[in-house]
């Protein structure tokens, strides 16, 4: 009996609606944030084929979410697409990104790199690559660990634009160091603490570690995008959004 009222609930009620950034229309949201920072534009879309060297000692920088040819993340990218799809027009770089990773020489990939990236970028089977690395390296552990924390829409999105920039590593100026930073000033709400007093340390945080590096030393998109949010309470990162990143208003409407 107890089992048949439990399966008509369930069929009544339905499965629960995803929260956070789980629900895919804020995953999307987060996306289009992260875009107007790294991108100057809401169409994250319109990015797979983005690259360059943006002087930061990491290499050429590509991709939705700023895959670097010296951090790694782009080789792992490339060889997931070549286990994918052998024969691929990036396949052949794979042992000039093995040698570069870990810096920021362009040897072995010039002259065509930057045009065979963006010939890949019009794959599909490519644009998936990126989207499936994103979610693994970045979106999926900023998540968890932000769900860990307690933290709602807005600290989940505070964590992946972190993670974004500064890497998932546990040193001073990457994701891990900042979170340490951060907990040494404030509790996390699944730590008994208040929700925005932890936001705004981490956020304190994370200034300080883009300070350290002369590439990010801009910090704007915590200025006038992550602060504003949390300035305005909006904990679940519900839309109408409104914000500015170097000097650019944004506006997502829905």
């Amino acid at each position: 009996m107890l089992a048949a009222l439990l399966a008509l609930s369930l069929t009544i009620t339905g499965p629960a609606a995803p929260t956070g950034l789980a629900d895919p229309h804020k995953k999307d949201i987060a996306m289009r944030l992260v875009s107007s920072a790294e991108n100057s534009s809401l169409d994250w879309k319109a990015q797979y084929g983005y690259i360059e060297d943006i002087e930061d000692e990491r290499g050429y920088t590509a991709g939705i979410i700023g895959f670097c040819s010296g951090t790694g993340d782009m080789l792992e990218l490339v060889e997931l697409y070549t286990e994918r799809k052998p024969g691929n027009v990036l396949a052949k770089y794979l042992p000039a990104l093995r040698k570069v990773n870990g810096t920021d020489s362009h040897k072995g990939l010039e002259p065509n790199f930057m045009k065979d990236w963006k010939s890949a970028a019009k794959d599909a089977a490519f644009q998936q690559a990126q989207n499936d690395e994103r979610d693994r390296v970045y979106f999926g552990p900023a998540v968890r660990q932000a769900e860990k924390d307690g933290l709602r829409t807005l600290g989940q999105f505070v964590y992946y634009d972190a993670i974004v920039m500064h890497g998932p590593g546990s040193d001073k100026l990457s994701f891990g160091g900042i979170r340490k930073t951060a907990l040494a000033k404030a509790k996390p709400p699944a730590q008994g603490g208040n929700e925005t007093t932890y936001l705004n340390a981490f956020l304190d945080a994370r200034k300080a570690a883009m300070r350290a590096e002369e590439a990010h030393e801009d910090t704007t998109r915590v200025d006038t995008m992550q602060r504003v949010f949390l300035k305005n309470g909006n904990l679940d990162l519900n839309p109408p959004l409104t914000w500015k990143v170097y000097g650019d208003s944004y506006t997502i409407k829905k």
